[in-house]
């Protein structure tokens, strides 16, 4: 009986192990804010704008991450950028098209170079599950609650209950084969 539930007490351990790993993921989260540049290759201004971006890189490139996406010859990132553009309820009209938080730029100048700076800083202050996330939103799916924090509290909870019941049913398994045994 020592053995069946030693076997019982492992087995429970070592079921949890992975649900504790992916826990302590989700809190760990990135504090950068994520930068979404669509863009052309060949496009002047977006090579002016990725310039821009690889200088800030040395006094923000803590706060922030830049997601590109070259729109001119993949044609699913132009299919990405529209489907931004359409749960954005904006027009997008071409390139460099340059998504945070909740503000977008058309085109690029630098005399965008400040507001975006102030953009990125005041979405690094703000707390990452409160911050909102464009690609949350993607294909019409809202993937966030209204603050625009993923939500993940009912897979949480399937994950336990999966794990309890596959516990439970091999644990009555041992406990049927013991019993038949003796």
């Amino acid at each position: 009986m020592r053995k069946v539930k030693f076997l019982f007490v492992m087995l429970i351990g070592i079921l949890l192990v992975p649900y504790t790993v992916f826990a302590a993921d989700d809190t760990s989260s990135d504090k950068k804010v994520n930068v979404y540049f669509f863009y052309g290759n060949g496009c002047g201004y977006c090579a002016n704008a990725e310039e821009f971006f690889d200088d800030l890189k040395e006094d923000y490139g803590d706060q922030f991450n830049l997601v590109m996406y070259e729109t001119w010859y993949d044609s699913d990132n132009a299919d990405l950028m529209q489907k931004v553009a359409d749960a954005r309820k904006e027009e997008a009209s071409g390139v460099p098209y340059i998504i945070i938080g909740n503000q977008s730029w058309s085109g690029y100048d630098s005399s965008y170079d400040d507001e975006i700076i102030s953009k990125i800083e005041s979405e690094y202050k703000t707390e990452p599950k409160e911050r909102y996330d464009i690609m949350n939103y993607v294909d019409g799916i809202n993937l966030s609650d209204a603050s625009g924090s993923v939500n993940s509290y009912a897979s949480d909870i399937a994950v336990v209950i999966a794990i309890v019941l596959v516990v439970a049913a091999i644990g009555g398994g041992i406990w049927f084969a013991r019993k038949k045994a003796a």
